[in-house]
């Protein structure tokens, strides 16, 4: 089961953090990879690594808030592999600020590269599901686009991540009618080379203890099977699903 030998998965963000975590987990079980951030340098390393899983793999510098280069990455994706199977909705950043002091610059990056960004891609990339009649897309959200959070002031964050889950319903309406399923899932918080610091001081952790059942951040890897499972072909008849990894965060 799981199998994704002969699919072409495409991951935005793949550079570091979450989106390579996700890019290794596909790679293992046999996809081949079109990965996609703004640092193709070390797109360009992890794509060594993964291509001796024995798979291909395709690097593709891209800003993923910019619609000529998005649109660029798909063309090159389908000259290069002939179509999509896979779409990972991964890049995302923020600037944190409360709704009082949040500028609007500060608003309009978040909402665009958290949004809009998904949006870009989906359509670029989903154009091709549509003429192959087959696609499985997987938005990365985040726990914090279904709840507040009292550890941190991010309004934008909060919106553009609650945007993304409605998008992902609208969308998983739309393209069922093409054989293309859309899910997203609702990571919490897990260790990246950008959270490690944060998340390992003893005051986060015993916000961890008192506010995650589980007790602790997601772990490397821990991400992955939700992925691997919503891209398989064993999920055909799952579209519009709301999948949080967040240790129970999100059910207390």
């Amino acid at each position: 089961m799981f199998e994704l030998k002969g699919k072409v998965a495409v991951v935005t963000g793949a550079s570091s953090g979450l989106g390579a975590q996700m890019a290794r987990g596909f790679a293992r079980q046999g996809a081949d990879l079109v990965l996609l951030a703004r640092r193709k340098e070390r797109l360009d390393v992890l794509a060594k690594e993964l291509e001796s899983e024995g798979g291909r793999c395709l690097t593709i510098q891209c800003d993923v808030t910019n619609t000529e280069e998005v649109n660029t990455a798909a063309e090159l994706t389908e000259k290069e592999f002939g179509k999509v199977d896979i779409l990972v909705n991964n890049a995302g950043a923020a600037e944190n600020a409360g709704v009082c002091e949040m500028t609007d610059e500060q608003w309009d990056f978040t909402i665009d590269v958290d949004l809009k960004s998904v949006f870009l891609v989906t359509r670029a990339f989903g154009n091709i599901m549509k003429k192959n009649k087959y696609g499985r897309i997987i938005n990365i959200a985040s726990m914090y686009g279904l709840v507040g959070n009292t550890a941190i002031d991010t309004v934008a964050y909060h919106a553009s991540k609650g945007g993304v889950v409605n998008f992902t319903r609208a969308v998983a309406a739309e393209l069922a009618r093409y054989n293309i399923t859309c899910n997203v899932i609702c990571p919490g918080y897990f260790e990246t080379e950008l959270t490690t610091d944060v998340l390992n001081t003893e005051d986060f952790s015993n916000y961890m203890k008192a506010t995650v059942p589980l007790g602790r951040y997601g772990r490397e890897g821990e991400l992955n099977p939700g992925a691997i499972f919503l891209a398989s072909e064993e999920a055909a008849y799952v579209t519009g699903v709301v999948l949080p990894i967040d240790g129970g965060y999100t059910a207390v």
